[in-house]
């Protein structure tokens, strides 16, 4: 599943590595929980990548979460 950290979504357990956000596409949002470290580039706004299954609640279950790389930050000749 992918999308963009919803702005204002990004919950933290304390004490945990425990994350909730929600996923957005403008359209669409989609909670979800992942338990780990987040990349260095994970942060709400910025695109993500999240690999998992759907939890009987509704919640997605990341197994893991991949933030996907800017391309407007690239040192690289277009």
């Amino acid at each position: 599943m992918g999308g963009l950290v919803e702005n204002g979504s990004l919950k933290r357990e304390p004490g945990s590595l425990e994350v909730r956000f929600i996923l957005t596409d403008y359209a669409h949002q989609q909670s979800v929980s992942y338990t780990g470290v987040l990349p260095d580039l994970f942060r709400e706004g910025q695109g993500v990548i999240a690999r998992g299954k759907m939890g009987p609640d509704g919640m997605f279950v990341a197994e893991e979460v991949l933030a996907k790389h800017d391309e407007r930050t690239t040192c690289l000749p277009r």
